[in-house]
Formats: C-alpha cells, sequence, structure tokens
C-alpha cells in the first residue's frame, strides 16, 4: 500500500529513488504535498502517503478511481468508469457527486478549482500513465491552509522529469472484452543542465462493458523540460487530452429479502456485472440549444474531455530564502452525455403511466422499429422498461488560470529550526456548460441492446415520440451557466523544531469572487417551464412535442456576491525515536459551495446577492492524534481522527413514486474513527495494507430532522485494502484485495448494500533485462458488488436502480523499457 512501501525500501530498483521537486533524488521519504516544506514524514504532524507508479500499476486499475481506492482513508465510488467518481476522506459526506472536500492536483496546482461541479468532475480531465512517477496524498492537517477548497485532503499526481535516463513502450489488451491501448514515456538530459520528460497513450475500444459501440477513444500527451541552476530550477510542463469514455450510469437490480438483509440478483438477460444501458439504439440526443434552436448530438460521445494546459514550476534559493512558484493556464472543454434511468417497472405498468390504461407498445428504434411489442411481460426475458433522462451537456468553458507563489526560510533560533512560510494563492475558474435533461422510455437488455420504446393510447394516439416521453423534465435541468470564481488567497506558517519536538500553526484566509448570469427553466419569472416545438420538422405537434424545454433567454439570473473565511491548523509532533513518532493537529478549513448553490434559493437572481451569507461555504473541524513508526522492512502508521461538517448542496435520490427528485441539503454532520496503514517485506515477500473504520452520522438537517442520528449514505464502518506480493529474480505475483463491510443506499437508513471482497489478481514476468509481460485480472471470482442503490428501501417490483463495479475483466500488457 502507499506510503507505507517506503519502509520496504522499495519494490522496483528504479523506485529507490524519489524525486523531489527539483527533481533531485532523496534518500528518505521527503513529502511535499499540502504542506510548508518538503521533509522526512516522521518529523510532520500529518498524515501523508505517497503511492509509487511501480505499485499501482500492479493493482491492474483501469481509472484513476481504482488507484486511489488503494489509499488509506480515501472512499473512492468509481464504477461510473474513468471519471466523475466520487472521492471523500474519513468520514467527510458523500451526499452528491464529485470531491467536494478533496482537491485533485497535477503537480501541485488544482485541475479544477471545485472538485463537485455538475456532471464535470476533476477526474474527468486526469488520466494515469507512464508519466506519472509518484501521487502523494495528506488527509486532513495542513491541507485546509496549504490548498484552497480542500478541508478534507489533497491528492496530488507528480508527473517524471527526465531525472532518471531511458523510457518505455508497452501495449494492453483486454482479455474478453474490447480495449487496445498504447503507452509510451521518455526522459533524459539534453545537457548538464537541461533535461526533459515526455509520454502518453492513445487507446482505443467499446471497454469493458457491452454497449455495442467503440466507448472509449483518446488519449494524452504531457511533456516538461527542466533548466537546472546552482541555486534551484525552471520547469515549463504541457498536457494535451482529448479522451473519450463511457458514463456507466445506474442499471436495474433485482433485490429480494428484506431490507436489512436483501439479496441482490440480475434481471433474466441483463448482467449488471458485464452490461450498461447505454446502447447503439439509445444514443440520438434531440433538444434544443443555448438560443433555442433545434440541434442534435450523440450519446456516444460519453464523458469527452478536452484539456490544453500549459504550466510553469520553478524553485530558487536566495539569501537564505527558497522562493517557489507555480502557474498554469488550462483551456478545458468536452461535453457529458448518457443514459440515466430514473424509474424502473414491469413494462405493463409503465406503459400505463405512460399513455394509460389500455395503452400499446412498440419498438421506437433498433432492428424492430415499428414493430408492435404483443408480449411486454416478457420483453428481452425480464419484462421491464426504464424511465430514463438522456443527458446532453456541453462545456462551453472549465478553462482555469491558477498561481501559486510563496518563500520559505529556516533560521536558527535557540539551536532550533525555525520555519517560516508566506504565500499568496490566485485563481480563476470559468463554469459556462448548457445542459438539457431529457425523458425517454427504454428496454433493458444486455449486451448493448437496449432500444428506445414508444407507446399510444388505447384510442391509437401516440404519446411518445421516438421513444421520448418529453424533450423535457418538467420545470428543471434545462440550465445554461456562464460563471466564473475567482479565488485569493495569502496564507502563512511558522514551525520550530528543537530536538525530538516540533511545534507549528497555519492561516489561510479565502477571499472569493462570484459572479454570472445564470438562463434555466426555474428562472423563468413564472413563464411556462416548457413550450411547443416540432422536433421532428414534421409539420404536426405530437404530444411529446408539446413538453420541450427551453430557455427563457429574456428572464436571467444573475450571480454577483462576494465571499471570505478563515483556514487555520496547528499540529505538535514528538520524535520518540529515530524509528517512531506521535503527532496531534487540529485544523478549521472551508470549502466554496460554488456552482451546488445555483438553482436553489441560496440566491436573490435579481440582485444577485446571497440571501444568506453562510450559503456561501461550508468549514470542516477535525482534530487528529497519530503515531508513525519505521524500521528497515517495517513501517507502520496510525491516526486517530474526529471532524465535524457543514454541507449545503444538492442530492438526487429516488421518490415514494419511483421518481428522480432533486432535494436540496443543510446539514451537520459527525465522523470519527481511526485510520491504519501497514508495510511489512521480508526477502522476496511484501504486503502493504490499509484500512479505515469510520463512526459518522446526521447531527442537523434544516429540511428532514427525522434523519438526525442516522449514518449517512454508502458510509461503511470499515474499507480496507490489502496486496501481498512475491518478488523473484524474473516473476513477481500477488494480489490486490479490497473490501468494505455493509452501508445504507440512502440517509433513510433502510436497504442496505452488502460489504464485498474482491481480489485483483496480477503477475510479472521478466524474461530478458527490459522486457516485460504483465496480466491482470480484475474481480478474480467476479462478486457482485454494489455501491449504490437509488431506492432507499425495496420496492413492490423487486427491482431497483443500482450501480455494481464491474465482473471478473482481464488484460494483458507487453512493456519494452530502453
Amino acid at each position: 500500500m502507499p506510503a507505507a512501501a517506503q519502509a520496504a525500501d522499495a519494490a522496483k530498483p528504479a523506485d529507490k529513488a524519489i524525486q523531489s521537486a527539483g527533481g533531485k533524488a532523496q534518500g528518505e521519504a521527503v513529502f511535499s504535498t499540502g504542506v510548508a516544506k518538503g521533509r522526512d514524514r516522521l518529523d510532520s504532524a500529518t498524515s501523508t502517503s505517497a503511492l509509487r507508479a511501480s505499485e499501482f500499476e500492479t493493482y491492474g486499475a483501469r481509472s484513476l478511481g481504482e488507484v486511489l481506492r488503494n489509499i488509506p482513508g480515501i472512499r473512492a465510488e468509481y464504477a461510473i468508469g474513468e471519471g466523475n467518481a466520487n472521492y471523500s476522506i474519513r468520514g467527510l459526506p458523500l451526499s452528491s457527486t464529485g470531491s467536494k472536500y478533496v482537491q485533485l492536483q497535477e503537480e501541485g496546482l488544482p485541475v479544477l478549482e471545485f472538485g463537485d461541479l455538475y456532471l464535470f468532475g476533476t477526474d474527468m480531465f486526469m488520466r494515469a500513465d507512464l508519466n506519472i512517477s509518484q501521487i502523494e496524498t495528506i488527509r486532513g492537517g495542513s491541507a485546509s491552509t496549504f490548498a484552497s477548497n480542500s478541508p478534507g485532503g489533497v491528492i496530488n499526481l507528480i508527473s517524471k522529469t527526465g531525472d532518471s535516463e531511458g523510457g518505455a513502450v508497452q501495449a494492453t489488451y483486454g482479455l474478453g472484452y474490447g480495449e487496445k491501448r498504447v503507452d509510451g514515456a521518455y526522459g533524459g538530459k539534453i545537457s548538464d543542465t537541461l533535461r526533459f520528460h515526455v509520454g502518453g497513450f492513445y487507446r482505443q475500444g467499446e471497454g469493458p462493458r457491452d454497449v455495442g459501440y467503440t466507448a472509449y477513444k483518446g488519449g494524452q500527451l504531457k511533456a516538461n523540460i527542466t533548466k537546472t541552476f546552482d541555486n534551484g530550477y525552471v520547469r515549463i510542463y504541457g498536457k494535451y487530452l482529448n479522451d473519450r469514455t463511457p458514463n456507466y450510469q445506474f442499471v436495474p437490480i433485482k433485490v429480494s429479502g428484506t431490507n436489512a438483509d436483501p439479496t441482490y440478483s440480475a434481471p433474466a438477460n441483463f448482467d449488471p456485472k458485464t452490461d450498461s444501458l447505454l446502447s447503439r439504439y439509445t444514443t440520438n440526443v434531440i433538444r434544443l440549444d443555448e438560443n433555442n434552436n433545434l440541434t442534435q448530438s450523440d450519446a456516444r460521445g460519453g464523458q469527452h474531455a478536452v484539456v490544453k494546459s500549459v504550466g510553469l514550476d520553478a524553485q530558487f534559493d536566495v539569501k537564505g530564502w527558497t522562493i517557489t512558484e507555480k502557474f498554469r493556464f488550462s483551456d478545458v472543454g468536452g461535453s457529458n452525455q448518457t443514459v440515466r434511468p430514473i424509474a424502473v417497472n414491469q413494462a405493463s405498468v409503465l406503459a400505463v403511466a405512460n399513455g394509460g390504461v389500455g395503452s400499446m407498445l412498440s419498438y421506437a428504434t433498433g432492428p424492430q422499429a415499428g414493430q408492435a411489442i404483443t408480449s411486454p411481460a416478457t420483453l428481452n426475458g425480464n419484462g421491464l422498461l426504464t424511465s430514463s433522462l438522456q443527458f446532453g451537456t456541453k462545456i462551453k468553458s472549465l478553462d482555469n488560470v491558477t498561481n501559486d507563489i510563496r518563500a520559505s526560510r529556516v533560521w536558527d533560533i535557540n539551536g532550533g529550526d525555525l520555519t517560516t512560510t508566506a504565500g499568496f494563492y490566485a485563481s480563476s475558474q470559468d463554469y459556462a456548460m448548457d445542459m438539457a435533461f431529457l425523458n425517454v422510455l427504454a428496454s433493458v437488455a444486455g449486451n448493448g441492446q437496449s432500444t428506445l420504446i414508444n407507446t399510444k393510447t388505447a384510442a391509437g394516439v401516440p404519446f411518445t415520440q421516438d421513444g421520448y416521453i418529453a424533450y423535457s423534465i418538467g420545470n428543471t435541468h434545462r440550465r445554461n451557466y456562464d460563471m466564473n470564481y475567482g479565488v485569493n488567497a495569502p496564507y502563512a506558517s511558522i514551525n520550530y523544531r528543537i530536538g525530538k519536538i516540533a511545534v507549528g500553526g497555519s492561516l489561510r484566509y479565502d477571499m472569493g469572487k462570484v459572479r454570472g448570469t445564470l438562463y434555466g427553466a426555474e428562472l423563468g419569472g413564472g413563464l411556462p417551464a416548457t413550450t411547443s416545438f416540432d422536433m421532428n420538422r414534421d409539420g404536426v405537434i405530437s404530444t411529446a412535442e408539446t413538453k420541450v424545454s427551453y430557455l427563457p433567454l429574456g428572464q436571467p439570473g444573475h450571480v454577483d456576491y462576494d465571499y471570505n473565511y478563515l483556514s487555520y491548523s496547528t499540529g505538535l509532533n514528538y520524535r520518540v525515536a529515530e524509528q517512531l513518532a506521535v503527532f496531534g493537529r487540529y485544523s478549521r478549513g472551508g470549502r466554496a459551495s460554488a456552482d451546488r448553490i445555483l438553482f436553489t434559493p441560496a440566491v436573490n437572481y435579481k440582485t444577485g446577492k446571497l440571501v444568506d451569507d453562510a450559503s456561501a461555504y461550508d468549514t470542516v473541524k477535525q482534530l487528529e492524534l497519530g503515531l508513525k513508526y519505521r524500521i528497515a522492512g517495517l513501517t507502520f502508521n496510525a491516526t486517530g481522527f474526529s471532524a465535524k461538517t457543514g454541507e449545503r448542496n444538492t442530492q438526487v435520490s429516488s421518490g415514494a413514486d419511483g421518481q428522480a427528485q432533486v432535494v436540496n441539503i443543510v446539514r451537520g454532520y459527525e465522523a470519527k474513527g481511526v485510520e491504519l496503514e501497514a508495510a511489512v517485506r521480508k526477502g522476496p515477500f511484501s504486503v502493504t495494507a490499509g484500512a479505515t473504520y469510520t463512526d459518522a452520522k446526521i447531527t442537523s438537517d434544516a429540511s428532514r430532522p427525522e434523519l438526525v442520528g442516522n449514518k449517512p449514505r454508502h458510509q461503511a464502518d470499515f474499507i480496507y485494502s490489502v496486496t501481498p506480493q512475491v518478488e523473484l529474480k524474473s516473476v513477481t505475483f500477488g494480489a490486490n484485495v479490497i473490501g468494505t463491510t455493509s452501508s445504507y443506499a440512502q440517509d433513510t437508513n433502510q436497504l442496505k448494500l452488502p460489504g464485498y471482497k474482491l481480489v485483483n489478481a496480477f503477475v510479472q514476468v521478466r524474461p530478458t533485462e527490459r522486457v516485460q509481460l504483465m496480466l491482470n485480472v480484475n474481480n478474480l471470482f467476479n462478486k457482485l458488488a454494489l455501491i449504490d442503490s437509488e431506492q432507499p428501501a425495496i420496492p413492490a417490483s423487486g427491482v431497483v436502480l443500482g450501480r455494481a463495479y464491474l465482473g471478473r475483466t482481464a488484460s494483458a500488457t507487453l512493456r519494452y523499457t530502453f
């Protein structure tokens, strides 16, 4: 497991030295993310981990979420695919989507300022490939004061910089599923003072779930060049990402038994472990654009991330001061399109709901388009239909500019080291996007064969058109955003270390400016939310065409408010011995509310001001007590924690009628527990492990006081990962095991999601010095592991909408190192 592997003196010879910010090899475990100055972790009152590329490649991870799931304290829900996974740390709530309290970074700067932008999580714009040297994480602690909007922690992907001459090229092939991928990387010296690194990947294929089309297509290219001087370095780097991945949403899953002891299983002819409701027959998206003109797109575009960025990283020692400057500009675009079911039931039931008693069904798309469905009860062997949303979401701009400059100096005071740091952070984050949610009726078929379905009333009048129930979902989610979020944050820290004791503290003052304009059905000023529009241009307005969402362009909503808040952190570290340290820390951090309070009553859209200033940000207060132990061949870290969180958010869940509902949340939480991390190495054998025990509860809720005392949804008491492996001269083999105890599907604490244990096996064979063949098998025993259910209790239909991790998948990789 992550950090602990430092004790093992590295699993791979090439990884015995870790690059510092300047690219120099360090013999000891120096950590630099979310702290004032890089130092040995046993001298820092923080809980941190560093995961090397050579470690996480053994997991067979197909997404960043699968990598991060193995870091202690991090809760990752990644069944959605590659991008838009959910991340939290140490019991902090996952009441919605994304990574609200956790900031994801590359090269020490945020990829997006806010980790939970609606439908666009930060990890959608990041990829782990051969460019990565290591992933550093800090949980709690000084993350509150050395980064904005990160009170829970920081996860930082650090690239190789050419410090070690050489490179590699590898090809990966999905065994039994459609994926072909090529990776390459190379770095080295151009001169004694100039070095470079360049790398990337390209891949294409259907992917591990059956969707019936090429769902993965694209790649990434990253490069950097570093000039070193006697007193520092300057690095310029760039990234181009253009990658398309599917957005795997909820699927029907059968459930029997009781809420407290449910049994989940697959519907006939549909496997939640390998199937998806994505299909070539459900991809045509027809809607009105931001100017209320007819437009068409293709849901096969999925999560399409396009990033063009350039950055500067520099550090110099000047007259006793260390000056560090980090800057990056990112041009971020793309889209997010998919199919998301909001209700599932027998075909006959949904036919009545969408056409009345005696309604008739027929195929709207697919090979049988136009044919009547004479036996709804046996449709696709399971007799199920879904009322689903088609997401048509386009990024106009997620561009961001970030700059972080700091100065540090170590002073000799009475025989001790006094480290002072002062810095200033500034960022500008655009949030401009066009969103439309449309309502379709779809069948449930495996192997990418789902189709849209039409209904007619008993009198033969079409209720749907081409599978569309409505070109809207009532008066909501037809939105257009044109926002900008500015953040300026001065910060400072002081740390005094003398003998075995180090004590310090840090402050950060965030000042935010939020400006923008919104258009949406909810802001129509009393105008109707839908209109009639001839969507298929046949000259006739059908029933579905009377329910077309549009933007009330003459009724904009204005957003114009400022906010500020103070974050602080203080800690004490006592190095009991060379091998042992204990620490304590208390921190308070903030998280700006960003887009999650838009289209809610939190803003007066005529003036643009907040109705209540408290809506501008949420706070997290954390207490940590920890122990770190390190000797040759063994590392053990333990951290007890207690956290109190306030939150304003929106949550999508299922109402009593089975339809999706959007709930505004104003809530408080508490969590306490312990986080463990360990690594042991003896000869060729090593094992790394991490575990987190969490006792969390809802402490307040403004609109649903009956939830007070309940456990937050999806929060298991115990999550863990264990990776034993044997490394011989020509072969390495082992397993990566991840698991969790049971949790509740929703905050009402009725329906349980069973605990699970997933075993991922790996073997690496090195027939020659430069050649390596890797075989990875994920979910070796093909277990059904659920992370989600929209329904809070078992419905009368016995079918819920849930998300499950992939079943057994295997891949083979051939690598040549040079």
